[in-house]
């Protein structure tokens, strides 16, 4: 029997050993670790590569989404859009600043913000849309965009699993007016630790993040803001600067993958995921769906097949929010219960890709 981890970053990250040790000792030659040469380096190739003027380092995608809010200088009373099936950390972002989050039910083919019901959820509090690319696939922008001028709402991107991916030839990260990303070590574009960053055209936003990230200062022992500490370090910078320059091939990768799984999981028990555009998906995951979910999941272990569901509590069923636990997303909630994300990594091979859909469509 074959084994196949869900994910196993050492492969992943083994592709890369040579350039990873020398861009480390780099860092190491130099003895300066935190704000220096890496960080702006590495802020000015990304923000290059999203097709944006400003990218700001941070500690990890919930504080880049969390300085967004924060910088805006939204708070108690204000209101911002964000989907009812995301992870907990795309809602906590808002609820930290004590906005309040109003949850927007999904298109459950896309899994991402359903666009036909924004409107009916804007009050006169709403400030901002909050969208997700969810597991990878950036979110069709065009008719939330319009209600975001329409409303003049601010839209903000959680792009944590979209790195890469296109929306009418333009990239996350430059969709919105401010985005959030996630360095994680399982991102498509992973740190070897916890790392995240904003991307923007808005200079004023981007400048008052860098004081935000650092004590709410630019200039040492002043502070203009009550900020936090949340920066990314030299080492993770330098080590995204060598994994930065193979992201697209590495995504291409992913969807061949994805359209293996797509062209060959036959089962009638399994939903396959819908792909809106070819290049909107990174396929950060690669999620399908079955009403035997649970079922399907113990059986693929037994065949030695990780998977993991993403996410099995929807937010507003969390103990953190009890307040919510009474209402009602079901679409959100059905999800819940029904998703399941398969293998898929840019160094899973084609024996273990064969296998995957072999077990699959034996599954009854």
């Amino acid at each position: 029997m074959i084994k196949i981890p869900f994910l196993d970053l050492k492969p992943v990250n083994e592709q890369y050993r040579a350039e990873i040790d020398a861009a480390i000792q780099r860092v190491l030659d130099r003895g300066w670790y935190l704000l220096g040469q890496e960080i702006t380096d590495f802020e000015h190739v990304f923000a290059s590569y999203c097709g944006v003027e400003h990218c700001v380092g941070v500690a990890n995608g919930l504080d880049a989404l969390t300085l967004i809010v924060q910088a805006y200088g939204f708070g108690p009373g204000d209101e911002i859009l964000v989907p009812s099936n995301t992870y907990i950390a795309t809602i906590l972002s808002i609820s930290r600043n004590g906005c309040t989050p109003v949850l927007v039910e999904p298109d459950e083919r896309t899994f991402n913000i359903d666009p036909d019901e924004i409107e009916a959820k804007i009050t006169p509090k709403t400030r901002a849309i909050m969208v997700v690319h969810l597991y990878g696939q950036a979110v069709q922008m065009g008719k939330i965009q319009a209600i975001a001028r329409k409303y003049g709402l601010k839209i903000i991107e959680d792009a944590a699993q979209g790195h890469g991916a296109l929306w009418n030839g333009k990239r996350t990260g430059s969709l919105g007016d401010a985005a959030g990303f996630s360095f994680y070590p399982g991102k498509n574009l992973g740190c070897l630790g916890d790392g995240g960053a904003v991307t923007t055209n808005d200079p004023e936003l981007a400048e008052k993040i860098r004081a935000l990230r650092n004590y709410g200062s630019h200039v040492k022992y002043q502070n203009l803001y009550k900020g936090a500490n949340s920066r990314l370090d030299e080492l993770q910078a330098a080590v995204l600067s060598v994994k930065l320059k193979y992201l697209d091939a590495d995504n291409e990768k992913r969807r061949e993958i994805a359209r293996f799984y797509r062209a060959e999981i036959l089962n009638p028990n399994v939903i396959l995921p819908t792909v809106e555009d070819e290049n909107a998906h990174i396929w950060h995951l690669f999620v399908i769906r079955s009403t035997r979910r649970d079922e399907l999941q113990k059986y693929l272990a037994e065949n030695g097949i990780g998977t993991q569901i993403h996410y099995p509590i929807p937010p507003h069923k969390q103990a953190a929010y009890s307040e919510w636990n009474h209402l009602s997303y079901p679409i959100a909630e059905r999800l819940s219960r029904e998703v399941l994300s398969l293998p898929m990594s840019p160094v899973l091979t084609k024996v273990e890709m064969e296998y995957v859909v072999e077990r699959i469509n034996q599954f009854g």
